[in-house]
């Protein structure tokens, strides 16, 4: 279900440089029209579908195309970002409206280490991922032998 941005709803994040969709997007697909001051997706059919520019649009204004087979008939799938979640209201077709809120942080703003609080030991060359062996509570991790 690719997004798409209601242009009635966009300011174009108040025409600065680049806007919250732009910053966000993984596949560079939001673009800012800078006589319109309005965003929009330059491709639908590149779309990962991720919907971080959904989740950061500070207006609401990208919206998702749903797909006939899985919102048929006007049914819609909504977010509404706050701080801490993010509550999607899902309206099926029958008018049935249900909301689902599910957490967007685990951790207070600005106190995430990079590293995971995990030391390393390892090199690039290391068979290992970076956290291991102590992530998985092993003392070391398990290779082949010759």
């Amino acid at each position: 279900m690719p997004s798409y941005v209601n242009p009635d709803k966009c300011d174009g994040c108040k025409a600065l440089d680049k806007t919250a969709c732009q910053y966000i997007c993984p596949n560079d697909l939001m673009v800012l029209d800078k006589k319109t001051s309005k965003a929009y997706n330059r491709d639908v059919t590149m779309c990962w579908e991720c919907y971080n520019c959904v989740k950061i649009c500070p207006n609401q204004a990208i919206e998702v195309r749903g797909y006939a087979d899985f919102v048929p008939l006007g049914a819609s799938a909504t977010p509404l970002r706050s701080s801490d979640s993010i509550l999607w209201t899902v309206k099926f077709r029958n008018g049935t409206i249900k909301r689902f809120k599910f957490p967007i942080r685990t951790t207070p703003e600005g106190t995430v280490k990079p590293d995971g609080g995990y030391e390393t030991k390892g090199s690039l060359n290391s068979p290992a991922l970076y956290t291991e062996p102590a992530s998985t509570g092993l003392a070391e991790v398990f290779t082949l032998r010759h």
